[in-house]
């Protein structure tokens, strides 16, 4: 048999890239192929992973030439996927099974055999594994003829493989026709026959085998190409490569160039831009040196922003060359134009009041004598008309007063619109003013006054709100034109004030000032009237510091150097009247009440309740000091004089009874009634001086505590006074004297008569036992001639008799003085236990030294009976 030599794995490797290449043509001439390529991708990977082995086993089987029909056919069946693409008769060789031949044994075919066993076992095929290689072999079998041939050589091709199909046919029909002699015959035909089918047999794998050479010589035709194609695109990725790099070098150099380009740029209008500044210094000198320029033409305030600009940049920038140079003469341009300003304005403000003053005349009467309507009209209405042309310079003044230039320019023309404010309103507020003093009282003359000038302040910040609007909330810039005319008001009433010495016009004054325009009216129209609030203040300081003065006169004149009359001093005289008018008139007014108290008390109330409201606290608080202090002072007075004229007791309840007024009255006043009186005490200097003269100490010892500098300085002595609790001791000793005197007044023979018998025991128990045997004292106390019976008994009736009388007329006393029965009762209650206290003391005595009978006799009430007794006088 004819042995054809394959190649070697190259080939075979050739041909599993072939494979690899010829997949992806698959799926492009069959699109339904997609679903397969899973598992076409793992038959590849088997192939890869074994075309080594299988490479050497078939080739070793092709040089022996003992391959078989039935074992070739195992090879296709495991290498389904390359070989049954190209031939349709091993498909169905290896889609079918085929009919086995026992052939002589060989090394290779064994090989071959177990290397496809070892394959089949250890790379089984699932079955939808074989079902894909049965698609793709149906698939490749109906594959179309290459594109690139030609319908005559497709032609060609099947004409040569009929023929020879024929020929094939008719050498087997004449074989099989042949006649057969003898034996001989017959094994040579049957040898030719088998010699004829096995050539016949292995015709196919050699065309087999020459399609696969092809195929692989294709194959090797194909990779060459692509690895040209490939070096090519190489080259070509390295050509543009250096291309991009030279690029991308182009491009920077062009950004570079841009760059710098724009810098200069941007240097060369920075440069002309700081430039401009001190170009601009010969076109303003131009402008403003013109014949031509002047305040109101257009260009006057551009050109004056444009200058404050070049002077803020040259100030900023002092490095610059020639920087100072130009800063001097922008400097003087500035100075001019704000001379002009000034100028400007002087001149319209004077060319407003002539007109101002030509329409006062031409009203026919002169200006202060011009009325009410016409004066708001003319001096307000007509004066913002004329002067209107300044509105937009004041306001660009105004915009740069932050600047010191500009600052200044503004406060002198505020002071020129003062000025020409002053001039024609002063004449008219100083007629309002006086007219007003002609025709009405102080208090009335400062309500219509504030009033008056409360509105010309209004009206003037009006019109200064309108010229100047950022400056007019600043009152001090007004100050000029207000207080001239404030101090007209301020000098009218000073005079009269200082002539008032009536506390309550006084009083008045200061309610007009401090609640009605200070208080109301001013916070009412708010920042207009802020000006006339110096003045106010000075005002009320004065009716203060006046108020103050007449207060202390008034407290020394009519308080503590009070001279009481006769009918000052009728007491009860005056409180009986009273009881008398009020039975009569079952009603009690509060003034006739006032009318019984002591005139130092009554004015005194007066007085501080006036000045509560009027006067600070501190101011308030000295004054009522000594108001307290002096009316004390005068009501103890008073008190001798009554005691002297009616009875001691009349002399008490007065003291008692207005220093309860005084004390119930200056109760609301929220104030503290002490004042530290500071003074200076020089009496240690004496005792220095002797020092100094007798040798012991020396003057000019600045080391010693005797040295001149500290011999000379006074002592601070503080002393402070409480008038509120100096009254409270007043009153507390009052009412102990008062106590007293009416306890003695009732009891006196009681406590006389205890007296003595303390006294005789105290005797007793100093003296010797000698001597308390010869004396007389020594004998019972009964026996005494003070203490017999007799004595107690009439002593016991006379003190009865003193409760039954003289105690009801104590109390009617007391309810004369004292109408608050609380009050009497306060001042009764220690009477009552003075008087129990005696009677307790008493009886003792009486237990201790006398007998039940004598006790009987003496009749002497018992406590409960007392107290039931005293208890009954205020039933």
């Amino acid at each position: 048999m004819a042995t054809t030599t394959l190649p070697k794995s190259g080939a075979v490797s050739k041909g599993y890239n072939f494979a690899s290449t010829w997949e992806p043509m698959i799926h492009l001439q069959n699109p339904n192929l997609s679903s397969l390529t899973p598992n076409l991708s793992r038959i590849r990977n088997s192939i890869s992973c074994s075309h080594m082995l299988f490479d050497s086993d078939f080739v070793e089987c092709a040089a022996h030439g003992s391959v078989e029909s039935g074992e070739l056919g195992a090879l296709p069946r495991r290498c389904g996927a390359a070989v049954s693409a190209e031939s349709g008769d091993l498909r169905s060789l290896s889609s079918s099974p085929m009919v086995t031949t026992t052939l002589p044994k060989s090394g290779a075919v064994s090989k071959g055999y177990s290397f496809a066993s070892t394959w089949e076992q250890n790379a089984p095929l699932t079955d939808q594994q074989k079902a894909t290689i049965l698609a793709l072999s149906h698939t490749v079998a109906e594959r179309p003829f290459p594109p690139n041939l030609s319908q005559k050589e497709i032609s060609v091709k099947s004409g040569e493989l009929s023929v020879s199909m024929e020929d094939s046919t008719f050498e087997k029909a004449g074989q099989i026709d042949a006649v057969l002699v003898n034996t001989h015959q017959f094994y040579k035909w049957f040898i030719e026959l088998e010699s004829a089918m096995k050539s016949e047999t292995e015709e196919k794998y050699r065309f087999y085998v020459n399609t696969l050479m092809e195929r692989f010589q294709i194959c090797d035709g194909i990779l060459q190409q692509v690895d040209d194609t490939l070096n090519l695109f190489s080259e070509l990725q390295s050509l543009h490569q250096s291309v991009a790099t030279k690029t991308k070098t182009l491009h920077d150099a062009c950004d570079r160039l841009l760059m710098e380009k724009q810098r200069l740029i941007e240097f060369a209008d920075a440069l002309r831009s700081k430039l401009n500044y001190f170009d601009e210094l010969e076109n303003v000198s131009t402008s403003f040196y013109s014949p031509n320029m002047s305040i109101g033409s257009a260009q006057f305030l551009p050109l004056l922003k444009r200058l404050d600009d070049c002077i803020s940049y040259v100030e900023s920038n002092p490095q610059y060359a020639e920087s100072a140079v130009y800063l001097v003469k922008f400097r003087q341009l500035q100075s001019r134009a704000l001379g002009m300003i000034r100028s400007h304005v002087v001149s319209v403000l004077k060319g407003a009041s002539s007109q101002v003053q030509a329409a006062i005349r031409s009203s026919g009467s002169s200006k202060t004598a011009v009325p009410e309507g016409v004066e708001a009209s003319v001096i307000y209405v007509r004066f913002k008309a004329a002067a209107s042309e300044l509105k937009p310079v004041l306001g660009e003044i105004e915009s740069r007063s932050s600047r010191k230039e500009y600052a200044q320019i503004l406060s002198e023309c505020h002071k020129l619109y003062c000025e020409q404010r002053l001039y024609l309103v002063k004449g008219i507020v100083q007629q309002r003013i006086s007219e007003f003093t002609k025709k009405e009282a102080l208090p009335s003359l400062t309500r219509s006054g504030c009033a008056y000038l409360m509105e010309v302040c209004q009206f003037e910040h009006q019109l200064f709100d309108y010229f100047f609007p950022s400056s007019s909330s600043d009152v001090t810039n007004m100050a000029p034109l207000i207080d001239p005319l404030c101090t007209y008001l301020y000098d009218t009433l000073r005079p009269k004030l200082i002539h008032e010495a009536n506390l309550d016009s006084l009083c008045e004054l200061v309610d007009i000032v401090k609640v009605e325009v200070l208080g109301e009216q001013l916070s009412r129209r708010g920042e207009s009237v802020a000006g006339l609030h110096p003045t106010l203040q000075r005002i009320l300081a004065d009716i203060h510091e006046r108020l103050t003065f007449c207060a202390r006169t008034h407290i020394r004149e009519e308080i503590a150097n009070y001279r009481p009359s006769d009918e000052d001093l009728d007491y009860p005289g005056k409180l009986e009247q009273l009881v008398e008018t009020t039975s009569e008139s079952s009603v009690v007014d509060n003034s006739d009440i006032v009318q019984t108290w002591y005139q130092p008390l009554e004015k005194t109330v007066s007085c501080l309740s006036k000045l509560y409201r009027c006067l600070e606290p501190t101011v308030f608080t000295g004054l009522a000091q000594e108001a307290v202090e002096f009316c004390s002072i005068s009501i103890q007075n008073a008190s001798k004089s009554i005691a002297k004229r009616s009875m001691p007791m009349d002399g008490q309840l007065f003291v008692i009874k207005h220093l309860l007024l005084l004390r119930e009255q200056i109760a609301p006043f929220d104030i503290e009634f002490s004042v530290t009186h500071k003074e200076l005490d020089f009496s240690h200097l004496l005792e220095h001086l002797r020092r100094i003269l007798r040798g012991q100490a020396s003057l000019f010892d600045w080391s010693r505590s005797t040295s001149l500098a500290r011999t000379l300085s006074p002592r601070i002595l503080e002393n402070q006074i409480d008038a509120k609790k100096e009254l409270e001791k007043s009153l507390k000793a009052t009412c102990e004297e008062f106590i007293m005197s009416i306890t003695k007044l009732v009891v006196d023979p009681m406590l006389s008569f205890v007296t003595k018998v303390t006294a005789v025991k105290v005797a007793l128990s100093s003296a010797s036992q000698g001597q308390k045997s010869d004396s007389v004292l020594a004998r019972p106390l009964k026996n005494q001639a003070f203490a017999s019976p007799d004595k107690v008994t009439e002593l016991v009736k006379k003190v009865g008799t003193a409760i039954q009388q003289e105690l009801p007329k104590v109390l009617a006393k007391m309810k004369l003085y004292l109408q608050n029965p609380s009050t009497r009762m306060i001042l009764f209650k220690p009477i009552k236990t003075n008087i129990v206290e005696a009677h307790v003391q008493l009886q003792s005595l009486l237990k201790s030294e006398y007998s039940a009978e004598e006790i009987q006799n003496i009749g002497m009430l018992s406590i409960q009976e007392l107290q039931a007794q005293l208890d009954g006088f205020f039933s």
